[in-house]
């Protein structure tokens, strides 16, 4: 009797400190996987010889080949009129904010009127249109960068249907066009979903009331609308530079050197060991991109004072009720607009299976035999699909079983009230704002080459060191997927369970975690689309530890031979596709837990 009582009370401490053991788990997992291998390479750039210097940071500021022109201003001299010559030569730094800007304006084009249609209109299926603009977020990057080749290449599905007509072929392979509609095809449909968000906020008594002063349509639109859509129009547009502006699987699979971004040279000079020089302009990159994330969140703050409206817009018909032209224009001007969305959204994917399974002679499967006989081996090639096949896999479950823990933990943490909670979101978020190029840099000079401790050097293998860039670049989805389901639970609900004699923890698992499950699974699902698409850090811990994924196969294949590329990219999308209906299937399973 008296032992059972003994361990009744064992458990019980156990379940009210187990929170507090999952909190400080999390957090010793992130100093061991995020800020200690952040930290060393931020010391691998400051730190050269064993003294503290900014020579590296000095020499990459005044080197003409990262910054052109404007590296004469670093350097004390005065560039002139060479500063603003049109056509002047840019730097490495200077190309790669270029191509973000122009990526910008591409998405901000495409992502803007399918805001319009969301928010404005209603129609059948709107719903799955809204929904299908997360698609482009849990496709590998680089299976686009595939079928993006197999549309406006050489060979490409573009130059078929041009040929029907009669008219001249074109190739964008290598191009700046082909990056930026790449770059558009991932961030126009974030545009659109934070756009339209905004617009369904906008109060219809406030253009009501323009309209009833006089105003026409588009001067109510410019002097009600408009300045309500602002905001999330720059926030779209300051995270799609961002993202593009550290872009890197896009760039090295569909351009050339001459088209270089500051990650594939960062990738570069890793691989010529030149780890300071990379570390140095990793954090210069950094900085950039969190200065433009700095100057949008001072504009957010200062326009936190404007109200919303509580009655939004109502929606109107895709079918016009008259034919006047302010009824026909917009609607012919979205039919146009879907004619060339199909192109940019669904063209790639269409055609990289479509280039998967024809030839010269028509339908063939003969690169998807390739990719079986080449588990025997070839001089042509480096990466057996099987093994990448697997490690893709083992990566993604491993993935889930680190950053679904973590992050349902840290959903919690950051929704429950308490003093500091703002610090926990800011420090566990930060992963968010910090390329895997930066990450896979810190574990492979911390980690896998060895943590020296108490006179002891400590290695870590290339798979654990992959497993945890990824769990690190994917628990930040669980969170945000989970946190909202958290913060939208009664409270009461809780209190009543603590009443009744359960612990906090059980609590969680009894009465919150079932009614945010489907959080909890979509969390996961993101979490494993990220680690089998995840390519910026793998390419790195890859190379020494032979433990190659789907996405480096292809970034191999498509360098070589389209065919095979295409083949282990329909792959990819099958995994992809069929991990998905398993997650979503186990997670419907035990929905009742």
């Amino acid at each position: 009797m008296s032992s059972a009582r003994s361990e009744r009370t064992v458990r019980d401490r156990i379940e009210r400190r187990i929170l507090a053991i999952f909190g400080l788990s999390t957090v010793l997992l992130l100093l061991g996987m995020f800020y200690y291998p952040v930290g060393t390479v931020f010391i691998e750039a400051i730190v050269v010889d064993g003294s503290a210097t900014i020579s590296v940071f000095l020499d990459i500021l005044r080197d003409p080949f990262y910054f052109g022109e404007t590296a004469r201003l670093f350097a004390g001299e005065s560039p002139g009129w060479d500063l603003f010559r049109p056509g002047r030569e840019l730097g490495l730094v200077e190309f790669t904010a270029w191509q973000a800007v122009l990526s910008t304006l591409a998405s901000l084009a495409l992502g803007l009127p399918l805001a319009y249609l969301l928010a404005r209109f209603e129609f059948r299926g709107r719903r799955t249109l809204r929904s299908l603009t997360i698609l482009p977020f849990v496709l590998p990057s680089i299976m686009v960068a595939v079928g993006f080749v197999a549309t406006f290449g050489s060979n490409g599905t573009v130059n078929d249907v041009l040929g029907l007509f009669g008219l001249g072929s074109i190739n964008m392979t290598g191009t700046l066009k082909i990056i930026i509609l790449a770059h558009a095809f991932y961030n126009a449909p974030l545009v659109a979903r934070i756009v339209a968000a905004s617009w369904e906020t906008v109060d219809a008594s406030a253009v009501e009331t323009a309209r009833s002063l006089g105003a026409g349509p588009l001067r109510a639109f410019w002097d009600v609308v408009a300045p309500q859509l602002y905001p999330a129009v720059l926030m779209s547009a300051a995270l799609t530079f961002v993202f593009t502006f550290g872009t890197f699987p896009i760039v090295l699979a569909l351009g050339d050197l001459s088209l270089a971004t500051v990650e594939v040279w960062v990738n570069r000079l890793i691989g010529r060991f030149n780890y300071a020089e990379a570390a140095g302009l990793a954090i210069i990159e950094l900085a950039i991109s969190l200065s433009v994330l700095y100057a949008y969140l001072r504009y957010e703050a200062k326009q936190s004072n404007q109200a919303r409206g509580v009655r939004p817009l109502p929606r109107k018909s895709l079918r016009p009720a008259s034919r006047s032209p302010r009824e026909l224009l917009p609607r012919i001007g979205l039919g146009v607009y879907s004619l060339i969305a199909l192109v940019v959204f669904v063209a790639p994917i269409v055609s990289m299976i479509y280039a998967s399974l024809t030839g010269p002679t028509g339908f063939t499967l003969d690169h998807f035999q390739f990719l079986i006989e080449r588990q025997t081996g070839g001089a042509d090639f480096q990466i057996q699909p099987w093994p990448a096949i697997r490690n893709s896999l083992v990566f993604g479950f491993a993935t889930l079983l680190v950053a679904l823990p973590m992050g349902v933990t840290v959903a919690v943490l950051t929704t429950r009230k308490y003093r500091g909670r703002k610090l926990v979101d800011v420090v566990t978020m930060a992963p968010l704002a910090v390329s895997g190029i930066i990450v896979g840099l810190g574990l492979l000079r911390g980690l896998v080459f060895g943590v020296e401790i108490a006179g002891y050097r400590i290695f870590v293998g290339g798979a654990i060191a992959i497993i945890a860039a990824h769990a690190v670049a994917g628990y930040p989805f669980v969170v945000r997927t989970v946190a909202p389901g958290l913060e939208k639970l009664d409270p009461q609900l809780l209190e009543s369970a603590r009443s009744l004699g359960a612990s906090r923890a059980r609590a969680l698992l009894d009465v919150e975690l079932p009614l945010v499950w489907p959080g909890v699974v979509a969390g996961a699902a993101f979490a494993f689309a990220i680690s089998i698409g995840e390519f910026s850090a793998t390419i790195i811990l890859a190379e020494g530890a032979n433990q190659y994924t789907m996405p480096i196969a292809i970034e191999r294949f498509i360098g070589r031979r389209l065919g095979p590329a295409t083949a282990m990219g329909v792959v990819l999308l099958f995994v992809t596709s069929l991990s998905f209906v398993v997650i979503e299937r186990i997670g419907g399973e035990h929905s009742g837990l």
